[in-house]
């Protein structure tokens, strides 16, 4: 999946992963391969990713917006 993590002054993170948690406005969810279309408010908190090498990081964020669609995630936060 192809994900891309925006600001307005900046962009934070654009690279292939194969999961991803987030801090959901009503409690953290995960994103995986062909997750049906969504849009949703994301909380301030930590984003889990795993990449395609397995490798596992987290993202600082402030509150914000998910969109999901065809394998393409795209947060922007404040």
């Amino acid at each position: 999946m192809q994900l891309k993590v925006l600001s307005p002054q900046e962009f934070i993170y654009e690279g292939e992963v194969v999961l991803i948690q987030l801090p959901g406005s009503m409690g953290s969810f995960e994103v995986l391969q062909n997750h049906a279309p969504l849009i949703a408010r994301i909380d301030k908190g930590k984003i889990k990713i795993i990449d395609e090498g397995r490798n596992k990081f987290y993202l600082d964020v402030n509150p914000g917006i998910v969109e999901v669609k065809d394998n393409k995630i795209v947060i922007l936060t404040e």
